[in-house]
Formats: structure tokens, sequence, C-alpha cells
């Protein structure tokens, strides 16, 4: 794939179709590049690779779960990168990860690293924004798209920092907290969703508790799309192989595209 993930999530968009990113933790399983292709064939416009980290704080159960699971089978930040050199999805791939993993070498070294095996995304949610202005430089100049995190708690000016900060797409958290599955939208997200909306041409999208197929569609009508994790590695970790979380994504793609007709 070439050109940014904002370029073609972007040029996604623009053809009216709500996006979709779907989650896997990598090395949770050593068939997990099979899942990847798996979401992209079943309609994902990117694929969120989360790298294990032993303290996921921003992480609920079950994305802890997933990269217990990824530590102990051996898996390494160089192990995913060699993995993701022989990947070709046809859709941006984007690092998720800690700042531990990030500054084990060097800023820069490490945004090297996951450019040149072909990653064009980074999301690093323990970074603060007063302190992420190395770290942006060095995506900047590996050519990554470094994607900030948006709360519902932000005033509306340091919204207007993240969003014009932000590349690739705006982060919007539907709640404060972990990661997980949840029931009702709160006003509060719907309002985050439409404020970054105002203040952004650049694709906002919502993730922390997209929990089905439904509550995509609710939630991708106040932004551009959605951000799916814990509910996929539930299944994963039930048991579900690829073609099924293939069929999964598909279901969130239908209610996406039939939310948006």
């Amino acid at each position: 794939m070439t050109g940014s993930v904002e370029e073609f999530l972007t040029a996604r968009r623009g053809t009216g179709r709500p996006l979709l990113v779907p989650y896997v933790t990598a090395g949770v399983t050593p068939d997990w590049t099979n899942i990847v292709r798996a979401y992209a064939d079943a309609g994902a416009d990117a694929v969120e690779l989360g790298f294990p980290f032993s303290d996921p704080m921003l992480d609920g159960v079950t994305i802890q779960e997933a990269a217990g699971r990824a530590i102990a089978a051996g898996t390494t930040v160089r192990g995913i990168l060699d993995e993701v050199a022989t990947l070709d999805a046809g859709v941006p791939l984007i690092a998720m990860t800690y700042s531990n993993l990030v500054v084990q070498r060097s800023v820069a070294e490490f945004c090297a690293a996951l450019a040149a095996s072909g990653l064009r995304g980074l999301i690093v949610p323990d970074s603060p924004l007063e302190e992420a202005g190395e770290l942006a430089d060095a995506a900047a100049d590996a050519g990554l798209d470094l994607v900030l995190l948006a709360a519902p708690s932000s005033s509306r000016a340091r919204l207007r920092e993240i969003a014009e900060r932000s590349r690739g797409f705006v982060y919007a958290l539907t709640r404060m907290g972990t990661t997980g599955e949840r029931g009702e939208i709160s006003e509060g997200a719907a309002r985050l969703g439409r404020e970054l909306k105002e203040l952004t041409d650049r694709p906002v999208l919502f993730g922390f508790g997209v929990s089905s197929p439904a509550r995509a569609a609710e939630l991708a009508g106040h932004a551009d799309g959605v951000v799916v994790a814990s509910a996929l590695m539930r299944r994963l970790l039930d048991g579900a192989r690829p073609r099924e979380l293939g069929a999964y994504v598909a279901s969130l793609r239908r209610a996406l595209d039939q939310g948006a007709r």
C-alpha cells in the first residue's frame, strides 16, 4: 500500500463509506497475520495492530488477556515487524503501543523501524499531548501518521489542538477509562463526535466500547466510523478462528453501510 493513512481513509470516506478499523493483538495466535487478511477481505479500511505490553494501562481485561497470551508465546517488537514486512493486506496497518516500548531504543529508531516494516500509522495512548512533540516529529520524519486521542472531558481548546496535531484520523473515546465492551452511548460521546467534526476535516473515529454492529452504526452516525477491539479479541480468546473473525467484521461492515443509507 502506498500513501498515508489519512489519504487512504479520507479517499474512502469521500465515497460515502463509514470507516471501519478492527484491531488484533499481534502475536496473540501463531496465525495472527491471517486475521489481518481476513479483516481486510471483510471490508476493513485499516487495521490496528496492538503491540503486546506487560502493563497496558488503557486496556481492559480482554485486551490485557490477549496481550498476556502474546507475551507468553514469546512475541517481541522485532518479531512483529518481521511478520508485518511480509504482510500485504491492501489497507493501512497502524501500530498501537505504549511509551515504554517506543523509548527502549530511541523514538526516531522505533518510528523508522515501524515504517520500514510497512506500517503507516502509530497510536501511543499514554503519550501526553504536552510531551508528544519529539514523537510527532520522529513519526513525521519516518512517514508515519501519529494518531492522537480525544476524550469527552477535553475542553474545546484542547480538542482543537488535538484535531490540528493528529494525523491519519482523530481517535475519539466514547468515555473515560479503559477499553472494553459497553452498552449505551452517552450524550458526552455524541457531543464529542459532533464537536470534532466541526473542528477538523480529518476523519474522526470512535473507539472504546464498540460492542456490536448496531452500536458501531449508531456511533458512526456521530463521526466518520469506528475502531473495534475488545469485541473481536473476546471472540478470539473464546476460540474464534480468522474466518469467523472476518465474518464478524463483515457484519460490522454491513451495519455501517446500512446505517449510512
